[in-house]
């Protein structure tokens, strides 16, 4: 008689073992399906991203490399009121060339379309710095996306 109570209770075990698994299969499914449609919402919000990108590198502003800034100085003459601290002020536009920085004084006409001109640059580059991070965060989501749809042959 011990033999199919044994028998009774190692299939017992059986069956159960055998729902755990089937139950943990379906999770792991539903939570790989999941992972994927996240990973999926996660790269049509990049690919928005990028295309708000686009436009900025796509524009037709001109850009100018530099800074606008106003200087102010000394003129050197003894009774000039910059003497007590009135400094005098200049605006000027200043880059880099061959490892110098270059100044340039600005026309009043020229001020403004100058200091977009610049805007516009550093928005060019600071676009430019986040398409480099977009295109690794869309690779690593890529990539999730091949391991989760990847099935054993």
């Amino acid at each position: 008689m011990p033999f199919p109570q044994k028998c009774f209770c190692v299939n017992f075990h059986f069956s159960i073992w055998t729902w755990q698994s089937l139950y943990a299969i379906i999770d792991i499914n539903m939570h790989r399906t999941s992972d994927l449609s996240r990973l999926r919402q996660g790269l049509v919000r990049l690919r928005d991203e990028l295309g708000r990108l686009l436009e900025i590198f796509l524009a037709r502003d001109p850009l100018v490399k530099g800074s606008v800034y106003e200087l102010r100085r000394k003129c050197g003459k003894p009774t000039c009121a910059c003497t007590r601290g009135e400094l005098h002020g200049t605006v000027v536009v200043s880059w880099s060339e061959a490892g110098r920085t270059r100044l340039a004084t600005l026309p009043p006409g020229r001020r403004g379309d100058l200091r977009a001109s610049v805007r516009q640059y550093q928005r060019f580059r600071r676009a430019r710095a986040r398409l480099v991070k977009l295109h690794g965060e869309m690779l690593v989501r890529i990539d999730a996306l091949d391991a989760g749809r990847r099935e054993a042959p």
